[in-house]
This record gives structure tokens, C-alpha cells and sequence, in this order.
């Protein structure tokens, strides 16, 4: 008998958890289909560029790694991390680290998802900057809890807000060098001042810095976790500076919370790929980054300044605003007033170039007239071209 000869069964009901109902798709993963279809200049993801993957280096350090270390590095590993992996994030971390404190995850987005199972109840209320990166509210909001947007400017956290809505939060998410979204830097005297204010308080903070070695002139100064280590959670990626493929970042925690971030790190998946983690060991070695993270910050700060330049041409005497970000990958721009970007994409996908509508990143009082655009996957001739179209769109939009 086969199986499509088997009477029908009643159909099943499937009744979602609350903190399903909570989950959304990402706006950005959403552009990014838009994308894909030929001829479209896309300013939108979040990607890396490609040419900066060290796939030679990645081809021996895959051969080496079957060859002398194979069988352990296909099979089940500890869930904290490959050793030595763990030992090479210590080193390069500018304050005194454990190894015993890292905890190597899928990618840095893991180690938001951890923080959120383990410090996040129903209700709690968490604070994130204005704007903030949209992949930290998707992992924070199916844990229920109330967001609260502290102001921010050019200079990052402002911290005489942050004083009046920190009092029974659980923590405050910040990212301190060329955030996403808006590619700006905190200051040393922000930093100072909301470190010295975080202590006061009582109030725990969640570092992320996926982009911090990507500075274009001078490094950022030194991260708010070196300043009270006990008091922060650190979040660190290879995806920014190796490659986004192998999904490694890592996290740095104090001895007292470590332990239940990786009893859910157990839950979620045992433990991150042990053969990529063991291949990038391998790389690590002999100084590689040194050598080669300068070549990253050459091309994209290119980029960047090719941007800056199409920007200037393009859009005179339209009333659009922008930054001048010192590193990372992303710079933020402010519509005419009257607009809205939401409503300005379609027209921009029309004309053939394609950016991340600014709202998406708000936790509440969206910015209408923000978008985000990122300057590190199109050429330099591509972000003249898209730049161009983008101003044509904006110019039809308001019916010049």
C-alpha cells in the first residue's frame, strides 16, 4: 500500500506561542528580493563585500585543518568554543580577557538571541538607542518586553535621558562604532560619561561592535565593556573583517551571567560549527588580520568618499541631508521635509536603485524621512549611477 492510498486524516490545528505572534519579518531581507532582479543598484543590504573574503587564505587553512586535525574537526565539540578560537579573541581584545569568558556563537545575531533568553521577561523594559539596529529588536521583541528609545545624536547615547528612563531597566543595547543604522560614532566623552553613568545606576549594558575595526583615518576609542567589564556583555563578529558565511561571532561575559548564556547557547544549537572554528583559528594565526583588514578599510573608505562625492553632485538644492561616517559600512540620509521613504522606494526600485527605508530601526516614533544606505557592495561607478537615480526619484517625488 502506498502512502497517498492511506484514508485522509483530519488536518491538525496549530496554535502559535504568543512571542510567535511577535515575530516579524526582516524589512531588510524582504529589499533584499527586490534586489535581485537584474539592473538594480542595491544601497540596501548589509553585506560585506565580497572581494574582501580571503578565500586563498581560507583554502589552506581548510586543507590544513582536514589534513592534520579532521576527524576532531567533524565531529561534536564543547559548546564555549574551539580553544584556541576563544584564546585568539582574549588576545586581540583591548582589556584583560579570560578565554574563560568567551563564548564563540552563530554569528554575533546568536549572541542577541542569548541575551534575550536569558535577561528578558515579559514586561521588562530594555533601552536602545534612536535609531538601533532592526536584527537586535527582532531578537528582543518575541521575549515581550517594553522597548524604550533613549535619545541619541551625533555623538551617540544622550546621557541625560538615558538617567531618567534607566531606573528597573534590565540593560541598555548600544552600538558605540559606525552603528548600524547610522554609521555615526560615539564619542570619548559620551563614552566616558555613559559609562561612569551606567555604573551609578546599576545599569548592565550590551556592547555590540561588529564594525569597529573598520575605521577609515583613526580607530574609535576604547569600548565601554574595557572601562567596567563586569558590568557589560561584549559582541564581537568575524563576519565583518573574515567572511559573513561562516555565521562566528563571540561574546565576552562576566563569570556571573556566562553560565546561563551557554546553557542556552546548549538549547539553541550545541554548540557553533567546529570545523569553521577551527579554519579560522588557523587564519588568526601570524598576525593575518593586521595584514589584512587594512585592504578593507582602504576599499570601502574609497567607496564611502565616492558616495559622498555622488551625494554632493546629485542632490543640490534638493534639501537632503546626510553624514560623514568615519568607518563602518553604512551612511544615514534625511528626506526633504514632507517625504517619506516608505513611500519613495518603489519609485527608487523603479528607476533602478534600491535603499533601507529608516523607520525600520526606530523601536517607536519612526523618522519618516531617514534611509539607510549602504556604500560597501556597488562600485564606484555603480554608486554614481544609483545616487543619480536616487535624486531623479526624489525630484519626480516632489514634482520638480
Amino acid at each position: 500500500m502506498k502512502l497517498n492510498d492511506l484514508p485522509m486524516t483530519t488536518s491538525a490545528t496549530w496554535t502559535l506561542a504568543r512571542r510567535a505572534e511577535r515575530m516579524n519579518p526582516s524589512v531588510i531581507r524582504e529589499i533584499l528580493k527586490v534586489t535581485e532582479r537584474p539592473g538594480i543598484i542595491s544601497f540596501a543590504g548589509g553585506l560585506p563585500s565580497p572581494k574582501t573574503f580571503p578565500v586563498d587564505a581560507f583554502a589552506e587553512a581548510c586543507a590544513k585543518v582536514l589534513r592534520e586535525d579532521g576527524r576532531s574537526a567533524l565531529q561534536y565539540a564543547a559548546s564555549e568554543g574551539y580553544g584556541p578560537l576563544r584564546e585568539a579573541v582574549a588576545a586581540q581584545l583591548p582589556w584583560n580577557v579570560d578565554p574563560a569568558q568567551v563564548l564563540i556563537t552563530t554569528g554575533s545575531q546568536q549572541g542577541l538571541d542569548l541575551v534575550a533568553k536569558v535577561l528578558i521577561d515579559t514586561d521588562s523594559r530594555i533601552l536602545v538607542e534612536t535609531p538601533t539596529y532592526l536584527g537586535a529588536l527582532q531578537a528582543f521583541t518575541p521575549m515581550e518586553p517594553k522597548v524604550v528609545s533613549v535619545a541619541s545624536d551625533a555623538e551617540g547615547v544622550d546621557v541625560a535621558d538615558l538617567e531618567r528612563k534607566a531606573p528597573g531597566a534590565r540593560f541598555l543595547y548600544v552600538l558605540p562604532n559606525f552603528q548600524n543604522p547610522t554609521g555615526r560614532t560615539m564619542s570619548e566623552a559620551r563614552r566616558a560619561a555613559l559609562s561612569i553613568a551606567a555604573a551609578r545606576l546599576g545599569l548592565p549594558l550590551i556592547e555590540d561592535n561588529p564594525y569597529g575595526d573598520l575605521w577609515f583615518d583613526a580607530p574609535p576609542a576604547a569600548p565601554l565593556t574595557a572601562r567596567n567589564p563586569e558590568g557589560s556583555i561584549y559582541l564581537g563578529s568575524f563576519s565583518k573583517v573574515l567572511a559573513p558565511g561562516l555565521r562566528l561571532g563571540y561574546l565576552v561575559a562576566p563569570a556571573a551571567i556566562l553560565p546561563k548564556l551557554l546553557q542556552a547557547k546548549q538549547a539553541a544549537d550545541l554548540h557553533s560549527p567546529s570545523f569553521n572554528q577551527r579554519m579560522v583559528a588557523e587564519v588568526l594565526k601570524d598576525g593575518f588580520l593586521d595584514r589584512h583588514v587594512p585592504t578593507i578599510r582602504a576599499l570601502y573608505k574609497a567607496q564611502r568618499d565616492a558616495m559622498l562625492a555622488a551625494l554632493r553632485r546629485e542632490m543640490a538644492g534638493l534639501d537632503v541631508q546626510w553624514n560623514t561616517p568615519d568607518g563602518g559600512m553604512f551612511l544615514w540620509a534625511r528626506l526633504p521635509a514632507g517625504m517619506n521613504a516608505v513611500d519613495l522606494l518603489p519609485e527608487a526600485v523603479d528607476r533602478g536603485v534600491a535603499f533601507v527605508p529608516g523607520a525600520a530601526f526606530y523601536a517607536d516614533e519612526p523618522d519618516a524621512r531617514a534611509l539607510r544606505l549602504s556604500f560597501v557592495t556597488a562600485s564606484e561607478e555603480q554608486i554614481a549611477t544609483g545616487i543619480a537615480a536616487l535624486a531623479a526619484a526624489i525630484r519626480e517625488a516632489q514634482g520638480a
